[in-house]
């Protein structure tokens, strides 16, 4: 009775974790570490484990935290020198007569970016450049976001860095670049191409046709200049290219993603040095430090620490029981229920928080004999990041694409319309998954 009562308690605390992110206006920091204490304090009066602190130091994946600081210092050189802006006004330049060409090149870079380099951050850069970008050309920038907003989300699956909880899974599970290569790209590049498709012929074609129109009328052939005095010095501009070019190489062979974010982290730090108060360039690793936004990283803090605590007092082991007697021990029904509850949950609640509580779930799972561990983790990394689709709150991305939509005044993005659209291409996805699941286990 009293670890019942316990596995409440903590049950409540990780969700008022979880949903006190979504409220900006409360103190997060101050609240997290309140519900980390209640939590602590209760477990340890009933459990002696969780009365060192030696504990709390091994529940917590060390290897992500400092992966991600490597990864932000380079995403806050890369946004300081513009080079992504940079790439975004390049593309609008080129293809700017020809709007189809536009949204497919913007959602493909987009996607491929967003692989490599957290999706909130592409979105943050490329979102105010294609609206102003669309606006100049007189097209409603609003099929555009969308289709970022889908292809981000679907990205997220490609590599084992393209995503929070991409990372987490292959720390855990010990997934590098090649095993994503063989087991989860076929599924992606098909999806991808038939998610591209779909969005120019429901979301974006009407707009197409609106433009043409427009321009017939006008009669004007020109070329715009979309960005003039915008663009950056070319030497920094191929040095940063050269230097992202070493960091994916160094993301797909180095034996620790956390060394290879580390070594990137330096290498761009290095070719980009500031100006101090005399007017003299150096090199200045604190400056970036600064700048980066900790909260993320101390929301994985806690997170590993109260999947920690649900482990020690049962809860992650009800869960696994359930799941494996849903089953009835057949791999196919079991890969299915993992890949549309985790597609639930993280269309409801962040997905970095259902990632590390299904961790150790997956991983009893995995380690039965009985069931072929490939499918089970593809369905697994499919349905997390998948889920982002079904409703925006899933998706800080999407969140933020719709704030945006509301700081333009873009009366045609709506909370309303991007569910529609969302949770659409999130269903097609998962029937895709539970296809690809079902050629994988009987096929293959």
């Amino acid at each position: 009775m009293d670890l019942l009562i316990l596995q409440i308690i903590i049950g409540i605390c990780f969700l008022g974790l979880v949903i006190i992110l979504f409220f900006e206006k409360y103190d997060y920091i101050y609240y997290s570490m309140l519900f980390i204490l209640i939590g602590a304090l209760i477990t340890a009066i009933f459990i002696p484990e969780a009365r060192t602190i030696e504990f709390y130091i091994m529940t917590i994946e060390w290897e992500i935290i400092f992966f991600m600081i490597g990864l932000f210092l380079i995403v806050e050189v890369l946004k300081e020198q513009k080079i992504i802006d940079e790439i975004a006004m390049r593309v609008v330049d080129r293809y700017q007569d020809n709007p189809r060409k536009l949204f497919y090149v913007f959602c493909l870079i987009t996607t491929l970016f967003a692989s490599i380099i957290a999706a909130i951050s592409i979105v943050i850069i490329f979102i105010p450049l294609i609206i102003t970008a669309c606006r100049k050309l007189e097209i409603n920038p609003v099929p555009y976001l969308l289709g970022v907003s889908v292809c981000i989300n679907l990205s997220a699956t490609l590599t084992p860095f393209g995503s929070a909880q991409n990372i987490i899974i292959s720390n855990e599970f010990n997934l590098d670049f090649m095993w994503f290569l063989v087991n989860i790209f076929p599924y992606f590049i098909f999806t991808f191409v038939l998610t591209i498709i779909l969005l120019d012929k429901f979301v974006l074609s009407k707009e197409i046709k609106k433009y043409n129109i427009s321009k017939k009328e006008k009669k004007s052939n020109m070329k715009k200049t979309i960005f003039k005095d915008e663009h950056i010095d070319k030497k920094v501009f191929n040095k940063n290219i050269v230097a992202l070019f070493i960091f994916f190489c160094l993301l797909i062979f180095s034996p620790e993603i956390y060394l290879a974010a580390l070594i990137g982290a330096i290498i761009f730090v290095s070719i980009n040095p500031i100006k101090n108060k005399e007017g003299k360039k150096r090199m200045s690793l604190n400056h970036y430090l600064q700048k980066i936004d900790y909260k993320l990283i101390y929301f994985f803090i806690c997170l590993f620490i109260f999947v920690g605590l649900m482990q020690l007092n049962g809860t992650i082991a009800i869960f696994e029981k359930a799941i494996e007697n849903l089953s009835a021990e057949d791999e196919f029904i079991l890969a299915v229920l993992i890949l549309i509850i985790t597609s639930i949950l993280s269309g409801f609640l962040d997905n970095t928080p259902v990632t590390i509580m299904f961790i150790p779930i997956i991983k009893i799972l995995v380690g039965l004999s009985e069931f072929y561990s490939n499918s089970l983790l593809i369905a697994f990394i499919l349905g997390i990041n998948l889920g982002g689709n079904f409703l925006p709150q899933g998706s800080a991305a999407d969140m933020l694409i719709l704030e945006s939509g509301r700081n333009y005044e873009l009366k045609d993005l709506t909370f309303k319309r991007m569910f529609k659209v969302g949770s659409t291409f999130s269903v097609l996805h998962i029937l895709i998954g539970i296809g690809y699941l079902a050629l994988i286990i009987f096929i293959f």
